[in-house]
């Protein structure tokens, strides 16, 4: 998957999110929940493009472990609405299928920030040429 392609799939999980999320900012006790998830998954988003944008490497690493950061937080969002009750027979196949993508979101994201790591230590280890 290319960067472009990873970054249109964050684009549309936040859209998709925050279409899940809306009818639960009508209701006092799930307000708090429904926003929590809205920016995480937009998060997410934001922060991988901006890791494209990086000065340097260090930064690059930086910034995308935030996004794996805020890409986790989506998933146990999607998970404690569930575990709320909120998820009925009218959001259960959108429920199922953010969760799917969030879960794949997750992975994706964390293995390039440890490449990324893995990466920048070997620039650490590297001995300078003389």
């Amino acid at each position: 998957m290319t960067p472009e392609e990873l970054r249109r799939r964050l684009i549309i999980f936040a859209a998709d999110a925050g279409n899940f999320a809306k009818p639960f900012f009508r209701r006092r006790e799930t307000e708090d929940a429904a926003s929590q998830l809205t920016r995480s998954a937009s998060g997410a988003m934001a922060n991988h493009r901006a890791a494209g944008r990086a000065r340097s490497h260090k930064e690059f690493t930086a910034v995308l472990g935030k996004a794996v950061e805020e890409i986790d937080e989506a998933q146990a969002w999607l998970e404690y609405f569930e575990g709320w009750g909120a998820v009925d027979e009218d959001n259960q196949a959108e429920h199922a299928r953010l969760t799917r993508e969030v879960a794949e979101l997750t992975a994706i994201l964390t293995a390039s920030f440890n490449t990324a790591r893995r990466r920048e230590e070997a620039n650490r280890t590297l001995k300078p040429r003389k």
